[in-house]
């Protein structure tokens, strides 16, 4: 059912700090920030050869970012994304065979303009997955 790798997302407490690092440290190709209000989240991909790294920073008052980067002030790996062919059924898959998808259930539009789900950590290892429609 899953697909390749599209992003592990990595919390960050200073955004500007995290992209200096990556561009000029380790030279990555990094993007440009976008808010996402309806997430709570900036956002900043940083292109590799296989993959993406996702940074999240908190926007406004209610980010979910928030309560992480309190429990992990330096941040981390908040969550991996897997690509689908057909969220909707992906969705009717996981929860047929007792996995928890976060919110009402209803795929919502991610940072690439494609639906996204997220899945309970407690069902997945203790790690929290995002499933992107390709």
């Amino acid at each position: 059912m899953i697909g390749r790798l599209n992003h592990v997302a990595i919390a960050v407490p200073d955004l500007d700090a995290a992209i200096k690092q990556y561009r000029d440290t380790l030279g990555a190709d990094v993007g440009a920030a976008q808010d996402l209000a309806e997430h709570g989240v900036t956002v900043v991909f940083i292109t590799l050869p296989n993959t993406k790294i996702e940074l999240l920073h908190p926007f406004g008052d209610n980010s979910p970012i928030t309560g992480f980067l309190d429990k992990n002030p330096s941040g981390g790996i908040h969550h991996i994304c897997y690509e689908v062919d057909d969220i909707l059924k992906a969705r009717d898959h996981l929860i047929a065979s007792g996995a928890r998808v976060l919110g009402d259930g209803a795929p919502k539009t991610g940072a690439h303009g494609k639906p996204v789900l997220f899945l309970h950590p407690k069902d997945f290892t203790g790690t929290l997955v995002e499933l992107e429609q390709t």
